[in-house]
């Protein structure tokens, strides 16, 4: 990974408007940027979450969504999707499910985040560079749990929005 490297700044439609280097996405909440979250889940329904590297600029040591990553440009979001299920977990030829998109934004940055599914129980082989460690959570010990400040706001966010579209089906 490239520290400022450059990513697609986005319209509120998605659609691609410029670039901008990464240390300025992260710094501007008006330059929306596109990344993707996988949600990987094993066969009794368990979350793999991973405990981000304390050497991370953002929630670093804290739980994260199982795989996240910006999209490169000129990149579409499954093959995103793809690419950081093998650098983060090791993953290759996983099937993944698109869920949903949403706006993520905070006082640093604005995200346009697409959020996709798949089943694998491991073995998982760890970026040490981006992930501490991983681990399955119950969905029901992540609620228990969600605002005791031991998981990124991103995947507060996320944990909601998933449970609100978990809840209709």
């Amino acid at each position: 990974m490239q520290q400022d490297e450059s990513f697609e700044v986005v319209d509120l439609s998605g659609k691609v408007i410029g670039t901008a280097r990464r240390t300025e996405l992260h710094r501007n909440p008006s330059l929306i940027h596109r990344v993707i979250h996988v949600l990987v889940f094993n066969l009794q329904g368990l979350l793999l979450l991973q405990k981000r590297s304390r050497n991370k600029d953002t929630s670093p040591g804290r739980w994260d969504t199982s795989v996240g990553g910006h999209v490169n440009i000129s990149e579409d979001i499954r093959t995103a999707a793809l690419r950081e299920l093998q650098e983060e977990l090791g993953i290759v030829g996983c099937t993944i499910n698109f869920l949903y998109d949403y706006f993520f934004s905070n006082q640093m940055e604005t995200e346009l985040v697409s959020t996709f599914t798949c089943v694998h129980c491991g073995p998982f082989r760890i970026s040490r560079e981006e992930i501490d460690e991983v681990r399955f959570w119950s969905i029901d010990d992540i609620g228990v749990e969600l605002n005791s400040g031991k998981f990124s706001d991103h995947f507060v966010e996320e944990f909601i929005r998933y449970g609100k579209v978990r809840g209709r089906r």
